[in-house]
């Protein structure tokens, strides 16, 4: 009986570790990304992220994404201004965009009509 509990306390413990490293690792690169979005984007920019973020998650986390991998290939000479930002907001939306179509299938139906002409 000993050794069933202490193998069900290990498992325990193990889980938890791994758990609260789970954690870490999220928080951590959570804390990379703003470090890189403050570096890259000035004040006004970065408070209008956070506006987009409260409005539209997925969107800000996109612009993001795309702010960061920019950052990355050096492809950003200096910090983005506000107007800066709203054209890339821009260009994410429109690659973003869903366009949808709507197509109608008529059905031939045999109508009654047709057969009067004859």
């Amino acid at each position: 009986m000993a050794d069933e509990e202490l193998e069900a306390i290990r498992r325990q413990r193990m889980a938890e570790l791994q758990a609260k490293h789970g954690v870490r690792t999220r928080h951590e690169e959570q804390e990379m990304r703003n470090s890189i979005l403050a570096q890259v984007l000035d004040q006004s920019a970065r408070a209008r992220l956070n506006n987009l973020a409260l409005v539209k998650p997925e969107k800000a986390k996109a612009v993001e994404n795309y702010l960061i991998q920019m950052a990355r290939l050096g492809q950003l000479g200096g910090k983005i201004s506000e107007s800066g930002l709203i054209e890339i907001l821009e260009k994410v939306s429109q690659q973003t965009e869903k366009k949808m179509t709507v197509k109608f299938n008529r059905r031939r139906v045999m109508d009654s009509d047709d057969d009067e002409d004859d």
